[in-house]
């Protein structure tokens, strides 16, 4: 069986024999009560997104007003945390190579003061160990319920292999949703920038700009 991951409480009774170097005596004393709230503390304390902050924040109506531009934005994100997880894994792996070597260091030094060096190095490795397990487990969550959100916004009616198939249609609607936000109070480069994003857009999409080669000469001849 895999030892037990992300777990922290073996490392703060270690650490708790030495921060009476900072702490007052009474201070230690609570500390050391408060080992296993800490651990539990340090389990569950939120990392990244929340599926209702993916829901809510990041996939916001205003922003993302298709299925469309809300799945390749899930596809963004997606992939965002994918890579980062693959980073987190190589230096995992070249953290464990590091506890490794400081053993094996620690059984051949014969300096009792470089022996309580490397001793605190491998403490503070094994305690970036534990870090690293749970940023790993959040990024997993992440990669997985972007997946759940993906399969969710796929209803069929949209391309799934080019990004930017949808995206005239999904940012003329973001646009409108930007326009309609504007009073007499909003600054001029703000309503030159959305208007002239809108004006640039339709006329785009009018002259069939996107279109394939194919169609665009069929725009030319009418």
């Amino acid at each position: 069986m895999d030892k037990e991951k992300r777990n922290i409480q073996t490392l703060a009774t270690t650490q708790s024999k030495y921060l009476s170097d900072i702490l007052d005596v009474e201070d230690v004393k609570e500390f050391k009560k408060l080992i296993p709230e800490l651990q539990d503390t340090w389990k569950k304390k939120q990392m990244f997104r929340t599926e209702t902050e993916m829901r809510f924040s990041v996939l916001s109506d205003n922003k993302y007003p298709t299925k469309a531009a809300k799945y390749w934005q899930s596809v963004r994100e997606q992939n965002t945390h994918f890579e980062n997880l693959v980073h987190l894994s190589f230096d995992a792996r070249k953290n464990e190579v590091e506890i490794e070597k400081l053993r094996r260091d620690m059984a051949k030094e014969k300096d009792s003061l470089e022996k309580k060096l490397k001793q605190i190095e491998l403490e503070e490795k094994l305690y970036s160990k534990a870090q690293m397990e749970l940023v790993a487990k959040h990024r997993m969550r992440e990669v997985a319920t972007w997946s759940k959100l993906k399969k969710e916004f796929d209803d069929g009616q949209f391309d799934k292999e080019n990004v930017n198939t949808h995206q005239a249609n999904s940012y003329m609607l973001r646009l409108q949703h930007q326009k309609a936000t504007l009073t007499p109070g909003s600054s001029q480069p703000e309503v030159f920038n959305v208007l002239g994003q809108i004006n640039t857009l339709d006329r785009v999409m009018k002259e069939g700009e996107l279109l394939p080669n194919k169609e665009k000469k069929k725009i030319k001849r009418k």
